[in-house]
């Protein structure tokens, strides 16, 4: 009995999604985790979520209401139920209320939040006016982001949206193979953890280990600087969540986690819970340390109305300040509305 108690403490069982990115972000959880202990045996079970379900079904259908933890739901009974240690999210994508039962239990340090314009060979990249000024006037951009899809029209009117699903190689063989629309939008974080690149001239190239690609060279691409596309919420950011009252596994999320990263993405979410939206809301909030002080941007949309603020505040104060703006937001675009 004893030898089968001490397998266990040296077991983690990793839930995740199956797509190419989940599991890029997965297997580099995994890596940290023997890193931090060499003793641990590292597994990873592989879970089909609700949202990979209905990679085929429109989001954008008249009156659907879509269901809350598109991409968590089912890690997160296999956390409850015991049949995994760990689950490993986009935390973009990692409702601000969690089960019962369950916790955020890390962040892993954070790799750039920015977001990237990319469209078919001929679209100006180089463009001296900037990423958006680049397309055309009247261009398609596919996105299914309401938060791209928001600060795009804010930036660009002219720009027509067209909506656009599957996984980031998919959206890029799609952009590649169609004429029906100009560009799409991408995390710059996602690119990278699954190994594509731009090269110096913008152009998109695939993966060197040639796990995702078949686009050839017919792609460029600009990340968006952030003053001009505001990320989602703990955007690039990856998320453990455990089980409550397991402090071995606390224990090593804390050894594997970033702290400037928890700060952060925390007051992120925070706004959004303040605000009163979910993943799919047109949100969008970055946060970063100066010193001691952590500043939060935010913008958040409702229908034509556009609210934008920055705050500051000791980084001991972060979810504090980011429930403060969150509900300053909803109560101004209340009031517009009124």
């Amino acid at each position: 009995m004893a030898h089968r108690r001490d397998d266990e403490t040296r077991r983690v069982r990793i839930a995740t999604r199956g797509s190419a990115l989940a599991m890029a972000q997965s297997r580099l959880v995994a890596g940290l985790c023997r890193d931090a202990d060499g003793r641990l045996e590292v597994g990873l079970q592989v879970i089909k979520t609700t949202g990979d379900r209905m990679q085929a079904a429109s989001w954008r259908a008249s009156g659907q209401t879509l269901p809350k933890g598109l991409f968590t739901k089912e890690l997160e009974v296999a956390l409850i139920e015991g049949e995994a240690d760990l689950a490993v999210h986009s935390l973009k994508d990692l409702p601000t209320e969690l089960p019962d039962g369950l916790r955020l239990g890390g962040v892993l340090l954070r790799a750039d939040p920015r977001d990237v314009l990319v469209g078919r060979r001929g679209w100006d990249v180089r463009c001296p006016g900037g990423g958006m000024e680049a397309l055309r006037e009247g261009a398609v951009v596919a996105t299914s982001s309401t938060r791209r899809a928001a600060q795009l029209r804010w930036r660009r009117p002219d720009i027509r949206i067209v909506g656009i699903r599957g996984n980031v190689p998919t959206r890029l063989a799609k952009l590649a193979a169609t004429q029906e629309f100009d560009a799409t939008l991408l995390a710059a974080a996602g690119l990278e953890r699954l190994g594509i690149r731009l090269d110096a001239e913008g152009r998109v190239l695939e993966a060197e280990d040639g796990s995702v690609g078949g686009w050839g060279l017919e792609l460029r691409g600009r990340p968006l600087d952030l003053e001009e596309m505001l990320p989602a919420p703990g955007q690039a950011a990856i998320g453990l969540e455990i089980r409550k009252g397991d402090r071995r596994l606390l224990a090593l999320c804390r050894r594997i986690e970033d702290a400037v990263s928890r700060e952060c993405v925390e007051a992120e979410r925070a706004f959004l819970a303040g605000f009163g939206g979910g993943c799919l809301s047109p949100v969008a909030a970055w946060a970063r340390v100066e010193g001691e002080a952590l500043r939060l941007r935010a913008v958040a949309f409702e229908g034509e109305r556009r609210w934008e603020g920055t705050g500051n505040a000791p980084v001991s104060g972060a979810r504090r300040l980011g429930r403060t703006m969150g509900r300053e937001a909803r109560r101004a675009l209340a009031r517009r509305s009124g």
